[in-house]
């Protein structure tokens, strides 16, 4: 088996902190073969065995910004009950809408390109309506929910050169409104 070779950058790294670029298409094959790559390593990184065998993080998301590519493209692989993937890629994002309802990933979001141990909440809406474009650059719209709600909204983060690890600590020190209902994704 052959793991995809992806640099996944660390949070130090500054391109994470920069706002990527527009995608022009037509995509490029190299751009391409980086969306297969990284979706079949996140698929990969599901496998409990291989991710121990091949010491593999979980990882459900990447943004091309966390592979020092700086454009505005992310997949997400999201492995379902039955082992099959719900697989998603998404060039050039914009959220058009937005539910009140909060949720929030229960034992706390992760991301692959943070290293170290991190605690806390990071309140996200419960659905949003995202438009983007497909792998040819059609023009698509999709609602999203829960759990995969809060994976789009962080891979959209990282291509505004956000970590999700700001959130937790703005969260900590501010004052939650106790009329919030906020609900766990567990």
């Amino acid at each position: 088996m052959k793991i995809p070779n992806l640099n996944i950058l660390d949070e130090k790294n500054k391109i994470l902190r920069t706002v990527s670029k527009e995608v022009v298409f037509p995509l490029s094959s190299e751009d391409e073969k980086l969306i297969f790559d990284a979706i079949k390593y996140l698929e990969l990184s599901q496998d409990d065995k291989i991710a121990e065998k091949y010491d593999l993080r979980a990882g459900m998301g990447l943004a091309f910004v966390q592979l020092g590519v700086p454009k505005r493209i992310f997949v997400i692989a999201n492995k379902n009950e039955d082992d099959s993937f719900e697989e998603h890629i998404v060039i050039n994002p914009v959220i058009k809408s937005a539910s009140e309802e909060l949720v929030y990933v229960g034992e706390g979001e992760g991301c692959l390109s943070i290293n170290r141990p991190t605690t806390g909440i990071v309140p996200r809406h419960a659905r949003v309506n995202v438009e983007y474009q497909d792998i040819k650059g059609n023009k698509q719209t999709i609602r999203v929910r829960e759990d995969i709600a809060v994976a789009f909204q962080h891979e959209i983060d990282h291509l505004n050169g956000i970590l999700f690890s700001i959130f937790i600590n703005m969260f900590k020190s501010s004052i939650v409104n106790p009329f919030i209902i906020i609900n766990v994704i567990k």
